[in-house]
């Protein structure tokens, strides 16, 4: 486990040399590489097992970039475009086949085996996600409490919603950790239909309240309905944590523990508040009247703000003074427990996948939450700059949502593979060959039209973001 933290810390520094583009990039070809190479391995090692002569397994389409040619005769290739991956196997529907080998050949297989081979892409899929989950609460899913605030007049807002709430229950479901509540939260959103919380307030004393969903205007994408829905994580509080040495507050007396009410007159509610007004009072003049309270008394002091760079960030004005750390919610446990955890998660999400599918075929959410190659490279980098557990719950999302698309029903896909297996198990004969050409057409042209409209979306998140 040691060795595997290290190896993916001294992965993540290579791309951090980058710019965020070629991050990026860096890692949707580790993302597709791996999942890939998972999802074409099941099909593989499945036709094997039944024996069928794989003639070759290749990551990637188009030009051979590397090869090797196995004892077992299959060739192994990179290819030249990562954006996918195939296992050619001996098949006489592309070309005659030698009658000594007939017996390895696809076609030839009873229709169970055929179902098999075919499944065991998206089945190597939804495995990989289930280890890959296991593997990030196994050292640990670092997360926040759900300690929420909402923007001014925002429906969270309106709803009730105030600055230290701690969210108890959504939709009847209890939550713990901040990425549980925000994917309650926007599986919700989507349906546009008033959502019933619970939250502990500051006060200790809990209240229900209903967030007004239906109030969100009908077609807009998930971003922008959390935007005018408003709720966020809290600050943290105006409590400084420590002091830099040497530092104006530290010279001018303020301590650890103090909890700063004022700054020139001007009434603090959070820590974030204290770096908004120190560089709007200090822009005027540094010297700066910082009231706080220090064990419940009324303290006042005279800071005087300097000019200085923090961690390689541009010059601002700071006192030298940092804030409580968020409420960790760390997610560790045992190899067993772990294991059951990684399952519940893998239903949960698969149920809220295909809940999200349904609800954009019968238009109930909008078509512009599809999100394709430059979404998934920009989700990719940032994972991957959260940490190994944070990396591997990516992965895990991304492998279970290729092996649900990869189980639609559409032609030239598994899913449309094994509809037509289904159609021969039904009539007792196979489907005829002009119906699976026309079905290769139509499956094409659904899935271009797919690709196009993901990659719309994330151009248009890029130039006009919400």
């Amino acid at each position: 486990m040691q060795r595997l933290l290290i190896s993916f810390e001294f992965l993540r520094d290579v791309p951090a040399l980058m710019n965020p583009f070629l991050g990026s990039v860096f890692w949707l070809l580790v993302t597709l590489g791996v999942l890939v190479t998972f999802h074409e391995f099941g099909h593989y090692w499945v036709a094997r097992r039944c024996g069928v002569k794989v003639l070759r397994f290749s990551i990637g389409f188009g030009r051979a970039v590397w090869k090797h040619i196995g004892r077992d005769g299959t060739e192994y290739q990179i290819a030249a475009i990562p954006l996918g991956g195939y296992v050619k196997m001996l098949d006489a529907r592309e070309g005659e086949v030698d009658p000594a080998q007939r017996h390895q050949e696809f076609t030839a297989q009873p229709i169970w085996k055929r179902i098999a081979i075919v499944a065991a892409g998206p089945g190597f899929n939804i495995i990989f996600t289930i280890a890959a989950f296991w593997l990030m609460f196994l050292i640990g899913r670092t997360d926040y409490a759900p300690i929420v605030t909402a923007a001014p007049q925002s429906l969270a807002a309106q709803a009730g919603i105030e600055p230290g709430d701690r969210l108890l229950t959504i939709g009847g479901m209890q939550v713990s950790t901040w990425s549980d509540s925000y994917d309650a939260i926007a599986n919700a959103l989507l349906s546009r239909t008033p959502l019933a919380i619970t939250v502990l307030g500051t006060d200790r004393k809990e209240r229900s309240l209903v967030l007004p969903l239906n109030r969100l205007p009908a077609g807009e994408d998930l971003g922008q309905y959390l935007d005018k829905l408003g709720l966020s994580p809290a600050p943290p509080p105006p409590v400084i944590a420590s002091l830099s040495a040497g530092d104006p507050a530290a010279l001018a007396g303020l301590q650890a523990g103090d909890r700063i009410v004022s700054i020139n007159g001007n009434a603090v509610k959070n820590f974030d508040d204290i770096g908004t007004l120190i560089k709007a009072n200090a822009a005027k003049s540094p010297r700066l009247s910082v009231d706080v309270e220090r064990h419940g008394k009324p303290m006042s002091f005279t800071v005087t703000a300097q000019m200085k760079s923090e961690q390689g960030l541009p010059m601002q004005w700071i006192i030298g003074i940092s804030g409580p750390a968020a409420e960790a919610a760390i997610q560790h446990y045992g190899p067993a427990k772990a294991f059951t955890e990684s399952l519940a998660l893998t239903w949960q999400r698969t149920t809220d996948t295909f809940g999200m599918v349904g609800k954009m075929v019968t238009g109930e959410a909008s078509t512009r939450n599809l999100s394709g190659v430059i979404g998934i490279a920009q989700v990719a980098n940032a994972a991957a700059q959260m940490g190994l557990d944070r990396f591997l719950e990516f992965l895990g999302l991304v492998s279970l949502s290729l092996a649900i698309i990869n189980l639609l029903p559409i032609p030239v896909l598994d899913g449309g593979h094994l509809l037509y297996y289904l159609i021969e198990l039904i009539k007792g004969s196979p489907v005829s060959e002009r119906t699976m050409i026309a079905g290769q057409y139509v499956g094409i042209a659904l899935l271009v039209t797919l690709m196009g409209l993901a990659f719309y979306n994330d151009i248009h998140r890029i130039i006009l973001p919400s």
